[in-house]
C-alpha cells in the first residue's frame, strides 16, 4: 500500500517537502472553481486501496472547506483505503462555549464536519483553552504535535544572549518550556491593576536583563495586539528591540506590517501557515503519524 499526498491549493510546498522525506507519491488532482464560484474537484491518480493524506492548513478556512471535503469524499469513492487530514493550523477552536444568547459552540460543529470525512487528524498546537483535548471534540483519532522544541532550537542557533518574555501569567507555562529547551532565562510581565481602566505593566528584574535580546513567543499571531503592546512595554523599559516568534502566522489585515513597525528586530514564524516570515520548519513532526496513522489509537 502506497501513501499518496494531496495538497489543497496553497499547501504545495509542505506537500512536496513531505513527499521527499517520506518517499511518497504526489497525487494528481484538478481543484478549481466554476464561474459561479462553486468548487470543482477531480482526482486523476489511481487510489485503489491506497493511503491518502490530505494536506490543508486551515487558516481562512471557509474557502478551503468544501474543496477539502469533496477531495476526501472522491478519494474514498475512488477506492482509497483511508484518508488522513494533515492540518498544521486547526481553525474554529476559539468559540468553545456560548458567550452570548443565540451563539453556538462552533469548535464542536467544525469538529463534526471534519470527523465526517477524514479518518484521522494531525495538527500543531491547537488553541485548546476550556477543552482539555481534541478527543473531546473529534470522533476520529487525533494527534497534537508541538512546535516548542523547534522554536527553542531556532533561538539557540540564531539569538545571542536571549531572554524569553511572557506577556502575562497565562503565558508562563508555554514560555518556561521554550526557555528551558533553549537554555535561556525568561521573564513574565507583571500587571498591577490600580482601577478598572488603570493597569500598570512592569518588567521584573529589568537591570539583570538589559543587555539581553528579548524574545516574545506566542502560539497564534492574529491581530498581533498582544505582541505589539508587549513590545511597547519593553521599549519603555529600555530593553533592546525584541524578536517576535509565533507558531501560527495568521496575521489578520495589517497586523504583520503593524508588528514590523512597532520597534522590533524581527518576526519569525513556523511554517504551519505559509507566510514570508516562516523560518522554522515543522515538517518532520508529521512523519511518524503519516507512516503509522492506520493503526493509531490516539
Amino acid at each position: 500500500m502506497k501513501t499518496i499526498l494531496f495538497a489543497i491549493p496553497g499547501n504545495e510546498t509542505l506537500a512536496h517537502t513531505l513527499s521527499e522525506k517520506l518517499g511518497a507519491e504526489m497525487g494528481k488532482a484538478i481543484i478549481r472553481h466554476f464561474p459561479d464560484g462553486e468548487s470543482y474537484v477531480r482526482i486523476l491518480s489511481d487510489l485503489t486501496s491506497q493511503k491518502v493524506v490530505l494536506i490543508c492548513t486551515l487558516d481562512r478556512p471557509d474557502a478551503k472547506l468544501l474543496p477539502l471535503y469533496f477531495l476526501s469524499k472522491i478519494a474514498k469513492n475512488s477506492g482509497a483505503r483511508c484518508t488522513c487530514l494533515l492540518s498544521p493550523y486547526l481553525a474554529y477552536m476559539r468559540q468553545d462555549k456560548i458567550f452570548q444568547p443565540g451563539e453556538g459552540v462552533t469548535s464542536k460543529y467544525f469538529a463534526q464536519i471534519l470527523s465526517g470525512f477524514a479518518d484521522s487528524l494531525i495538527t500543531v498546537d491547537p488553541h485548546l483553552h476550556r477543552t482539555s483535548s481534541l478527543n473531546k471534540l473529534y470522533s476520529i483519532p487525533t494527534k497534537v504535535v508541538h512546535a516548542s522544541i523547534h522554536i527553542s532550537k531556532w533561538i539557540k542557533e540564531n539569538v545571542q544572549n536571549p531572554v524569553l518574555i511572557g506577556p502575562d501569567s497565562e503565558s508562563e507555562q508555554w514560555v518556561a518550556e521554550v526557555a528551558k529547551n533553549a537554555e535561556a532565562p525568561f521573564l513574565v510581565l507583571e500587571k498591577i491593576r490600580h482601577g478598572d481602566s488603570d493597569v500598570e505593566v512592569s518588567v521584573p528584574n529589568i537591570e539583570t536583563f538589559r543587555q539581553h535580546t528579548p524574545v516574545l513567543v506566542d502560539d497564534i499571531i492574529s491581530t498581533a495586539r498582544t505582541m505589539i503592546e508587549t513590545v511597547r512595554h519593553l521599549n519603555r523599559a529600555g530593553m533592546r528591540p525584541p524578536i517576535c516568534i509565533g507558531v501560527h502566522a495568521i496575521f489578520a489585515e495589517n497586523a504583520f506590517k503593524e508588528l514590523l513597525n512597532s520597534g522590533i528586530e524581527r518576526v519569525v514564524t513556523c511554517n504551519s501557515v505559509p507566510h514570508p516570515s516562516n523560518a522554522i520548519d515543522l515538517s518532520d513532526l508529521y512523519i511518524d503519524f503519516i507512516e503509522n496513522f492506520e493503526k493509531a489509537t490516539f
